[in-house]
C-alpha cells in the first residue's frame, strides 16, 4: 500500500505589537506610499518574546487542529534563520516547552525557503516510514537583526511563526512535485555579515541584514517562477488545476510576477504581506493558516508553495491537500501582552547602531 504525508493541522502565532509604515516615517527617510508601492507592505509585527515562544504557540495550535497531543509527535523540524541560540538548537527549547518527550528535534536553516525545504523533508521522511507524525514550524525574530536606520531592509521584515502537522496516510496527499535549489556563489548579496564563527573574536562587528535589493528581486522573480512551473509539470497539472498559490511573502511585486509567469488568476494567489511583511521561513505557514481560516483551501485542493531567500536558496512544492480543511479543535491561548511600546522594543537596535535618539 502506498504511503503519503497529509497536512492535518495548522496554526500561527503573531506578536501583538505593530510597526506601521507611519512609524517608520519617523525614523528613516521614507513614506507609506513609497513602501507600499515597492513592497505591498503596510505593517509588520515586532516580538517581545523569544522565537521559541512563538514557535511553541504555533505548534500547539497546529497540534490542536490535527487533534493530537505532543506525545504523538515523532519529529519537530524548526525552520528558522534567527534561532535564539546556536548551541543548543532552538528546536530543543520548543520540544521541551511542548512536552514532546518522544520527538526528535532540529533546526533547519534555508532562510526564507526554510519552510518549503522542511516540508519536502518531512514529507519524504513520512513516505519512507522513518516517521509517522512531524511537526514543522517556521519561525523568525528578524527584528533582532535589523538596522532601523537602513530603509532598504527595515521596511521589509517582521516577526512571527506558523506551523503544520504532517501525518502518514494511505490516501494520495502531500508532495506531488518539488524543487530545492541554491546558488551559493551569490550568497553574499543577502546575508548577515560577522555572524557565526567566520571571524572568531569579532563581537564588536556590526551584525545586521544587508541586501542588494535589485539583484535579489530579479533573481527571486526568475527562481520562484521557474521552480513553480517545474513542480506543476512534475505533478501533471495544468494551470487551471491549481486551486491556490501560497508564495513566500517577500514582496508583492515578486508574487505578482510569479503569478503572471504561471498565467494564474490573482484570485488564486494568497496574499497577506500587507499585514506582516516578510517573516522569512514563517510566511508560508502563516499564509496557509489564514487561507484555511478564510475557506480558500478546498478539500483535496491543489496548492503550490514557492519561496526564495538568502543562500541564495529557492524551493517549490506542488501539494495535494487532505480531505479535512477544518480544525479538529482550537486553543484560546495567545502570546502574553507586551508592557513595552514598539519604540522600547526597538531600543536595543537603536543603541547598537548609535545613530538615533530614543523616541
Amino acid at each position: 500500500m502506498s504511503r503519503y504525508a497529509e497536512i492535518t493541522g495548522w496554526g500561527k502565532a503573531l506578536p501583538p505589537t505593530v510597526l506601521s509604515n507611519a512609524d517608520l516615517e519617523l525614523i528613516v527617510e521614507t513614506s507609506d506610499d513609497w513602501i507600499t508601492s515597492r513592497s505591498g507592505i503596510k505593517e509588520r509585527r515586532i516580538s517581545h518574546v523569544a522565537a521559541s515562544e512563538m514557535a511553541e504557540l504555533a505548534g500547539r495550535r497546529a497540534m490542536a487542529a490535527a487533534g493530537i497531543d505532543a506525545g504523538g509527535v515523532d519529529l519537530i523540524l524548526n525552520a528558522t534563520c534567527t534561532p535564539e541560540s546556536i548551541i543548543p538548537a532552538s528546536a530543543s527549547y520548543v520540544q521541551a516547552m511542548l512536552g514532546a518527550t518522544k520527538a526528535g528535534a532540529m533546526d533547519l536553516n534555508a532562510n526564507c525557503s526554510g519552510f518549503v525545504y522542511g516540508y519536502v523533508m518531512a514529507d519524504s521522511l513520512i513516505r519512507a516510514g522513518a516517521a509517522d507524525t512531524v511537526l514543522l514550524i517556521g519561525v523568525e525574530r528578524l527584528s533582532w537583526v535589523m538596522d532601523y536606520t537602513d530603509r532598504s531592509t527595515c521596511i521589509l521584515f517582521g516577526d512571527g511563526a506558523g506551523a503544520v502537522v504532517l501525518q502518514a496516510t494511505s490516501g494520495e496527499a502531500g508532495v506531488l512535485g518539488s524543487v530545492l535549489g541554491v546558488d551559493g556563489t551569490m550568497a553574499d548579496i543577502l546575508c548577515v555579515p560577522n555572524d557565526g564563527t567566520i571571524e572568531p573574536g569579532s563581537a564588536s562587528a556590526v551584525t545586521r541584514i544587508v541586501m542588494e535589493g535589485s539583484d535579489v528581486f530579479r533573481r527571486a522573480v526568475t527562481a520562484m517562477a521557474d521552480a513553480s512551473e517545474t513542480v506543476v509539470r512534475q505533478a501533471g497539472w495544468e494551470v487551471d488545476d491549481i486551486d491556490l498559490l501560497v508564495p513566500h511573502q517577500a514582496n508583492q511585486r515578486i508574487i505578482d510576477a510569479t503569478a503572471r509567469r504561471l498565467k494564474l488568476d490573482p484570485a488564486r494567489v494568497m496574499l497577506n504581506i500587507h499585514a506582516y511583511g516578510n517573516t522569512s521561513a514563517a510566511t508560508i505557514p502563516i499564509a496557509l493558516t489564514e487561507a484555511l481560516e478564510a475557506g480558500r483551501v478546498p478539500p483535496r485542493g491543489n496548492l503550490v508553495f514557492a519561496a526564495f531567500g538568502g543562500g541564495l536558496t529557492w524551493a517549490a512544492a506542488a501539494v495535494r491537500f487532505g480531505e479535512r480543511v477544518m480544525p479538529r479543535a482550537e486553543i484560546e491561548d495567545d502570546l502574553p501582552a507586551s508592557d513595552r511600546s514598539v519604540w522600547e522594543l526597538l531600543q536595543p537596535n537603536f543603541d547598537y547602531f548609535g545613530r538615533l535618539e530614543r523616541l
